[in-house]
């Protein structure tokens, strides 16, 4: 496994399977079932995106956790029955389902994220029927977890809304995407630590990168401008003691393990 550029940053990639690594990243040759194990040697941490697709069974989380060795963290979205169809309304049940799949990781366990989409006029009106949503709902997590939340909707990033977050001890996940604020902007503007860990998840703009590729063995967006600001950022976060869980996704620049390298090269370039 690679040195980590600090104890408490956690940065992996969104998803470990891509064939389209293989030669890039995985050595030729590598089967799909050896991904994880491969990965695991590379980074110490990864972000779960099957799972807010479908609800993995405990089977699967097993094997997850055996193929890693030990210190290594799984975060994954939570299903988008619960985000997305039900909005967090009678969703206990999907909840507790995808908790007792999450369980078997044991202290391979990182994060379990809330990812909601762009809400429009139809969903809600406001941010207010959003936020009495979340408020009966947060009060009713679990102990023994660590949740983030994210949104889309740039302009509900409030102190009523982070402030709700913070009551709970949930984090607000930061995102670079094209609808939300800058992070310079928006650290600048709100206190955005919200628990005693915070999550970043560079997501990109998935449709316009699509209109280049549809492969991600290889960079096709220069993303050095973008680094010059995060890395400060996520400096400015681990000052505060505490945990950073960060993940790439492949449309952020193309190809996830090249962003990860890029940043560690724009941080040690300015340590």
């Amino acid at each position: 496994m690679n040195e980590p550029l600090h104890s408490r940053l956690w940065m992996g990639t969104s998803s470990w399977s891509s064939d389209d690594w293989i030669g890039p990243f995985y050595p030729e040759g590598t089967e799909s079932r050896d991904m994880l194990r491969f990965y695991a040697t590379r980074f110490r941490s990864v972000e779960l995106d099957a799972s807010f697709y479908r609800c993995p069974t405990r089977d699967q989380t097993a094997h997850w956790a055996r193929s890693v060795p030990a210190g290594f963290r799984f975060s994954a979205k939570v299903p988008q029955a619960i985000t997305h169809e039900k909005m967090l309304v009678d969703a206990q049940e999907d909840l507790a389902a995808f908790l007792s799949a999450m369980d078997v990781l044991g202290d391979k366990l990182g994060v379990l994220v809330f990812q909601f989409p762009y809400f429009n006029k139809q969903a809600f009106k406001t941010a207010d029927p959003f936020l009495e949503r979340l408020e009966a709902f947060l009060p009713t997590l679990p102990n023994g977890y660590r949740f983030a939340l994210e949104i889309r909707n740039k302009a509900w990033v409030s102190t009523r809304f982070l402030d709700l977050l913070r009551k709970h001890s949930v984090a607000y996940v930061l995102i670079d995407h094209p609808w939300m604020h800058p992070v310079r902007q928006l650290m600048e503007k709100h206190d955005v630590v919200t628990s005693s860990f915070s999550y970043i998840r560079w997501l990109g703009d998935r449709h316009k990168i699509e209109e280049t590729t549809k492969e991600w063995g290889k960079l096709v967006v220069d993303r050095s401008p973008e680094m010059k600001d995060w890395v400060p950022a996520v400096r400015q976060l681990l000052d505060k003691e505490i945990d950073v869980f960060s993940y790439f996704n492949n449309h952020y620049a193309g190809h996830a393990p090249g962003s990860i390298a890029l940043f560690e090269d724009a941080w040690r370039a300015t340590s």
